[in-house]
């Protein structure tokens, strides 16, 4: 009977020493997902609006080089698809920036050129994405103002995604002192410009006189009147629209839009695409605009 009860304990025994050592062999890995892409490239492209970027595609692979998500900014041009994605690549691959390889290049190491192109873009702009401590692929990107731009915005994208949940910490509490935005509003500056990969921006704004009529592709304006009175004006057309950054465009004046006269207290949201215009404006105006994508 001894022998009998004491097998299943042995057995026992043996299957668990066997089952720590397959665990001991193995790793959990972490892995790029498709929102965690997303959110990366959503920050490079928000760098790259702050920047005035005149374009860029951006495109986020996995570990293994496989694409998973790419952007292309209007205006960018064609080839940059290609040139993005081989940038990543090459980040992910060799688990480091694509700036070094361009440096050891032109440092004199040309046989490094000589490297399939198929894997290897040696061009700086592809940066590794990190999380949990280990590379769970790269971004990419090309077709901003130069190499080291491209670089920039591969960093915001990089930074959002490491500074999110992806990289187990989540985004900060933003906190401005009365003296920092009252300093903020006697010129007009951006209080938070969506760092971290958020959609949204803060602009303590000022005016001292009317503006020109804009338009914004891709942001809504949330406005409220701190101080003075002015004569807005959304809908309508816009006359003379000439494009002045990536999804920004400016024009002289609106033709058949509504007309508000707007003082302390109010709030307007206007949508993304919508013509505004501060037609007239009383010295001093402030407001706070809050920018969502």
């Amino acid at each position: 009977m001894r022998r009998t009860l004491v097998f299943p304990a042995l057995a026992a025994a043996v299957f668990l020493a066997a089952a720590a050592s397959a665990t001991a062999q193995s790793v959990t890995k972490a892995s790029i997902t498709r929102d965690g892409a997303r959110r990366a490239i959503a920050a490079a492209v928000d760098a790259a609006r702050l920047k005035q970027a005149p374009g860029a595609v951006i495109a986020v692979v996995d570990d293994g080089g496989n694409l998973v998500a790419l952007e292309r900014i209007d205006g960018t041009f064609a080839a940059g698809a290609s040139i993005s994605i081989g940038k990543a690549r090459t980040a992910a691959l060799f688990k480091k920036p694509t700036k070094a390889f361009e440096d050891t290049i032109n440092g004199g190491r040309t046989a490094m050129a000589a490297l399939p192109d198929a894997f290897f873009t040696p061009l700086q702009g592809g940066v590794p994405l990190v999380a949990d401590g280990q590379i769970i692929g790269a971004i990419g990107v090309s077709g901003a103002a130069s190499k080291e731009q491209d670089e920039e915005l591969a960093i915001a994208g990089a930074s959002a995604l490491a500074k999110n949940d992806e990289g187990g910490k989540a985004p900060a509490v933003s906190y401005w002192r009365s003296a920092e935005v009252t300093a903020a509003f006697a010129k007009g500056a951006v209080l938070f410009d969506g760092e971290d990969g958020r959609n949204y921006m803060v602009h303590a704004s000022h005016r001292d006189a009317a503006g020109m009529a804009e338009v914004h592709d891709l942001d809504a304006d949330i406005i409220y009147v701190l101080d003075g009175t002015a004569t807005f004006v959304t809908g309508g057309t816009a006359e003379n629209l000439k494009t002045t950054a990536p999804n920004e465009a400016r024009g002289s004046g609106i033709r058949s839009g509504e007309t508000r006269h707007i003082a302390r207290g109010d709030v307007l949201i206007v949508p993304k695409g919508t013509p505004h215009w501060f037609k007239e404006v009383s010295s001093p105006f402030n407001y706070y605009v809050v920018k969502v994508r």
